[in-house]
């Protein structure tokens, strides 16, 4: 099987997890007052993973997803979540993802700027929705659980490919072009 195709199937398994549990625990919201969003910084994790395309896919299916268990209009998460995958994406050779520091940054930023983008296309759209001072309360809790949570999706990764697929193989001290000196013929 591919390995990208397993990792693909993770991350819609991931994506599929993350919304349950967001849906399904009440303790969050009683404790912080808000409901917190597990998906933008799982894309930051999908953005330095894997290609546009599949950035794209699973921003669907998350989106998708997501709205169906919110009172968001079906399909408003979709741009949120593919922006901030494909961000992170064009910009991951800049990043210095590996670093718990870097991680911690982009999660803090994609956390807070997809609920902004959604609260953007849900004024576009002409929904009303409700804003006050508390919702500030509410973006901010957003944005630290998904600082916090962006370590953690890379730390299951890279914990499962590590488990489930080889390392590269590392190159030998032979070279297949070279001479060998064998002495006087």
């Amino acid at each position: 099987m591919n390995p990208r195709t397993v990792k693909h199937a993770g991350l819609a398994l991931a994506i599929y997890l993350a919304v349950f549990l967001v849906a399904y625990l009440e303790f969050p919201r009683r404790w912080l007052g808000a409901s917190v969003d597990l998906l933008p910084a799982l894309f930051v994790y999908v953005g330095t993973s894997c290609g546009l395309a599949a950035t794209a896919g699973l921003a669907i299916l998350g989106g998708v997803l997501h709205d169906s268990l919110s009172a968001n209009p079906l399909g408003v998460s979709i741009l949120p979540l593919f922006l901030v995958g494909a961000a992170v994406w064009s910009n991951k050779h800049n990043l210095l993802n590996e670093q718990r520091f870097a991680q911690v940054s982009l999660g803090l930023i994609a956390s807070a700027a997809a609920p902004l983008i959604s609260l953007f296309l849900l004024y576009v759209l002409g929904a009303q929705p409700l804003i006050g001072w508390i919702s500030l309360w509410q973006w901010l809790a957003m944005a630290l659980a998904g600082a916090l949570m962006a370590p953690v999706w890379f730390g299951v990764f890279h914990r499962l490919d590590r488990a489930l697929f080889y390392p590269a193989a590392s190159e030998s001290g032979f070279r297949p072009d070279r001479e060998l000196d064998r002495g006087r013929s």
